[in-house]
């Protein structure tokens, strides 16, 4: 296959041009900023706004897959939420114009959404049938529902192109957990070895979490399946309260200690590391329901083993320099 990703320079784009690249695909990468990638990938840039002569590597494409936007690692300032909304609602409108005008479009867009869609609840799972979409639920920072806003705008954004023979997919994505430097898994691993790791402002919200091993084979079924349109939540089917996830991930490392933190001290950390409480505190429980009904199945459904699979991956990793 010829696939295009757009944003794929980043850490989920990395995990799949990799995935690709290594199954012997034609894989082209579109991004701001030019630079050397693996052997197999070809590179083009584009400004992810306007459609220019990047465009024709979308002709004859079978799959397209849209990750572009500015990371939501980040102080939620009103500048940095208007970025991070403006970069994924243009990115993706461009797209669709540019496919508009493509005389073989790929028969599958891919387009990159997020579980944040989701409201912030504990007492039941968020599945594509019967999830609540977020926005204002009491109890919860009103800027909060700026992140929902973001999500429901990209998904309709990918809408709005008029393509009868292009099938479309939004992936509401948890976090993708992979043994990679710079990753969420790198991030979570760091506090963990240095003992910071314990429950936050209680430990009680939900994490939803999926290993790259499964995220990319999800893609791999959602691109051989052609009757699966529309969301689709790409989670492990074990999400679970963040003190749990934060111990199981001690305990895979080497039992360490995990001091817990209040939310004020949540607000200094996220602070210190210029990002924000909502990436800590938003209870995000979200399932796979059209995954599992398409009868995937997961290698790593559950933390325990994911996070053992993980550590060994970053110990290698480190072993071999």
């Amino acid at each position: 296959m010829r696939i295009v990703i757009l944003g794929g320079t980043g850490q989920v784009g990395g995990i799949l041009r990799r995935w690709y690249a290594a199954a012997g695909h034609d894989v082209v990468v579109l991004s701001r900023r030019p630079e050397t990638l693996e052997p197999g990938v070809r590179h083009r840039a584009w400004d992810g706004r306007t459609v220019g002569d990047w465009a024709e590597e979308l002709d004859g494409a079978d799959v397209v897959v849209n990750l572009a936007g500015r990371t939501v690692s980040c102080r939620y300032t009103e500048k940095n939420l208007r970025q991070m909304m403006d970069s994924r609602v243009d990115s993706t409108l461009a797209l669709g114009r540019a496919l508009e005008l493509t005389a073989r479009p790929p028969a599958l867009w891919l387009q990159m959404s997020t579980a944040t869609i989701y409201a912030d609840r504990r007492d039941a799972a968020n599945d594509e049938a019967t999830g609540i979409i977020g926005g204002h639920e009491p109890g919860v920072p009103s800027y909060w529902e700026f992140s929902v806003r973001i999500a429901r705008n990209w998904e309709a954004a990918q809408q709005e192109a008029t393509l009868p023979r292009t099938r479309r997919v939004a992936l509401r994505s948890a976090m993708v957990m992979s043994p990679d430097r710079g990753g969420v898994f790198d991030y979570l691993l760091w506090m963990a070895r240095l003992g910071l790791g314990g429950p936050v402002a209680g430990g009680g919200q939900y994490v939803s979490w999926i290993h790259a091993d499964d995220f990319c084979r999800a893609i791999d079924l959602l691109i051989d399946r052609e009757d699966l349109d529309g969301p689709v939540n790409l989670a492990a089917p074990g999400p679970l309260p963040q003190r749990e996830l934060m111990r199981d991930l001690r305990r895979a490392w080497g039992h360490r200690p995990g001091l817990p933190a209040t939310r004020a001290m949540a607000a200094v950390g996220a602070w210190a590391l210029r990002t924000d409480t909502e990436l800590l505190l938003k209870s995000r429980r979200v399932v796979p329901g059209r995954l599992l009904d398409a009868g995937f199945e997961f290698r790593h459904p559950t933390w325990p083993d994911a996070a053992a699979d993980l550590v060994a991956a970053v110990r290698d990793r480190r072993g071999r320099g």
